[in-house]
């Protein structure tokens, strides 16, 4: 990499338990019950499961705003019973808050914070837009464990940028988003990480039009990037090592690391 920067993964490709420990409800090894995805038993289940791969553990976590201002962890703007959460109180929400799943993690374990944006972040006023009211959480947070902030958003990401020196910050694209847009796209914007689905990647739906997979890699990495591939399977994951991935985003984390 051409970036005089630490790295932001101390062990590549770092394994990121999605969600938690994966998207759903799962059951970890050895457990008996299930555990919902965004939820502590399910992060905790994936700090144990990721502890058995070489360099810091991490988990990935979806965080929204809520009517009241503070910040809960979901992936989609409703609520399972179809509520909108930006319409509801935390309290109401019946989510776990993000500073609280933060207090209960232990400090050592890393956490890339997927930020859902919302629509009313584009007429609310400034001061409770989601990057608002995000980013005092994340300095604070900052001091103690390791943060990677993503979004597909990159308004969000250009106000953190500004806001939150010293904190690595990667674009996401959605399914099937061409690769040669999303590299160029991260690097213009000054990003740290480019973070791809792997529906772009050729491997589940082939491209005649892309380049071998290292090749993107490598330009990224020449920009400076480091590159993430989020839901690879255990199947398509040491292809995605082969290519020189820096960290993979997986919904089955003892099956991705026994296959790499």
């Amino acid at each position: 990499m051409t970036s005089s920067r630490t790295p932001i993964f101390d062990s590549v490709p770092a394994i990121i338990g999605h969600r938690g420990y994966g998207s759903g409800d799962l059951t970890p090894p050895g457990s008996e019950s299930l555990v919902a995805e965004n939820t502590l038993p399910s992060l905790l289940a994936a700090v144990d499961a990721c502890r058995r791969a070489p360099g810091t553990p991490w988990v990935e976590i979806d965080v929204t705003r809520t009517a009241d201002d503070d910040l809960v962890l979901r992936h989609d703007p409703t609520t399972p019973d179809g509520d909108y959460i930006v319409d509801l109180p935390a309290a109401v929400s019946g989510l776990p808050r993000l500073a609280e799943i933060f207090d209960a993690l232990p400090a050592d374990v890393a956490v890339d914070v997927d930020v859902k944006t919302v629509l009313e972040d584009a007429v609310d006023a400034p001061s409770r837009r989601t990057g608002a009211l995000l980013l005092p959480v994340l300095k604070r947070e900052a001091r103690r464990r390791r943060l990677l902030v993503t979004s597909f958003d990159p308004s969000l990401l250009t106000f953190l940028k500004d806001e939150l020196p010293g904190v690595p910050l990667g674009l996401l694209t959605w399914l099937r988003y061409p690769l040669w847009n999303a590299v160029p796209a991260a690097a213009g914007l000054g990003m740290d990480v480019v973070a791809v689905h792997t529906g772009s990647c050729g491997l589940d739906h082939p491209d005649t039009r892309l380049h071998p997979l290292a090749h993107y890699v490598d330009v990224a990495h020449k920009a400076g990037l480091e590159v993430v591939v989020w839901c690879p399977t255990p199947e398509t994951a040491p292809a995605y090592a082969a290519a020189g991935f820096d960290a993979m985003v997986v919904n089955d984390i003892p099956g991705v690391l026994a296959a790499l």
